[in-house]
């Protein structure tokens, strides 16, 4: 497959660059993928599509104030850091910019001297590992110095950092925001329990790597950086009984996907899965780092129905949703969200894929 054969065209006004007042009030396209029916619908209506035999499966992650600015020691030279994934307690892979004046060595400094990175070494990509030295609370000096990592193609200031942040957001560790669950309320959340429809929490610490552009020209030959997941025994018993009662899980957004389906591979590669047991599990607590790609040819062992946003052309995000719906499926239909002008990606419309 061709990379390029996941292109299409978007007008650049369709890019939403500020969040809505009402979350839930964002639109809805929805797309019957075994008809390739297609419903024009608001946010809220999610309900009437829901029922008591389904699970909702959502990724409890929280975004971290991540873009750090500071200035290397004994110069005015200054520096952009963005943090990627911790790997020691205060030693944090991270994209630093310009990243070739920050040679292992280089100190850098973030609001004078409030906090102090080290470079240690460059990995992968270029990227640097920063050994950080402060005194106090990590995350509290981060909260006061750090801003929200926004996507590049977000130019607006975001005046409230909780709009970039689902309302069910519990553990810090993203670079990115699961950007589904955006349109979630608590009220609404509410009656979806309300129905009876239970709820399963995951965590996926969302990575730049699920963002970058794909530079192969062969899709197949793209790599996925690694993010760190854990889906625990409460969750998996949510999924496991929905699957056995014959109902559908539907997962908020990519990384809720990707976190079920890298724990359903886990449990076939460790080779627990036996259809001769007395019941079976489609995924089993677990954690870990995935670099799972799913793209059109994928079989899809846990999920069944997705909720997600609106993704770049030609993006590793857009091949997932193809795997789950066709790719001729789907770039028709964001071609008629295109002519109905929808709002894509971040803090744009929604899509249910069912």
């Amino acid at each position: 497959m061709d990379v390029k054969d996941f292109y299409y065209d978007l007008p650049k006004e369709l890019i939403a660059q500020d969040p809505l007042l009402d979350r839930s009030s964002s639109r809805l396209l929805v797309l019957h993928k075994n008809s390739e029916k297609l419903e024009h619908r608001h946010f809220a209506d999610i309900l009437e599509y829901l029922t008591p035999k389904d699970c909702l499966v959502i990724n409890n992650t929280k975004v971290i104030p991540a873009r750090l600015f500071g200035q290397r020691e004994g110069t005015q030279g200054k520096v952009e850091i963005l943090l990627l994934k911790r790997k020691e307690q205060d030693l944090w892979e991270t994209l630093v910019k310009p990243g070739k004046k920050a040679k292992p060595g280089t100190k850098i400094l973030f609001g004078d001297g409030l906090l102090t990175g080290e470079v240690e070494d460059v990995v992968e990509d270029g990227n640097r590992l920063i050994r950080f030295s402060y005194e106090g609370i990590f995350e509290e000096i981060l909260d006061q110095l750090g801003q929200m990592p926004l996507p590049p193609y977000i130019t607006h200031q975001l005046k409230d950092k909780n709009r970039y942040q689902t309302v069910y957001a519990k553990y810090d560790g993203s670079a990115a925001a699961p950007t589904a669950g955006l349109h979630f309320t608590p009220e609404l959340l509410d009656e979806i329990r309300g129905k009876g429809i239970p709820i399963a929490e995951v965590t996926l610490h969302v990575g730049l790597g699920t963002f970058r552009p794909v530079k192969a020209e062969q899709v197949q030959e793209h790599h996925m950086h690694s993010e760190f997941y854990q889906l625990d025994e409460q969750a998996a018993k949510i999924i496991n009984e929905t699957k056995r009662r014959g109902g559908r899980v539907i997962c908020v957004g990519t990384t809720s996907c990707r976190t079920v389906e890298s724990a359903a591979t886990k449990l076939l590669e460790e080779h627990q899965l036996d259809d001769t047991q007395e019941e079976k599990f489609w995924v089993k607590p677990c954690s870990g780092w995935t670099d799972i790609f799913i793209y059109p040819g994928y079989q899809f062992q846990v999920l069944d129905a997705l909720i997600t946003n609106f993704h770049l052309p030609e993006s590793t995000l857009l091949m997932l949703v193809s795997a789950l719906a066709g790719r001729e499926q789907v770039l028709n239909a964001y071609r008629k969200a295109v002519e109905e002008k929808y709002r894509f990606f971040s803090f744009g419309d929604a899509m249910l894929i069912i």
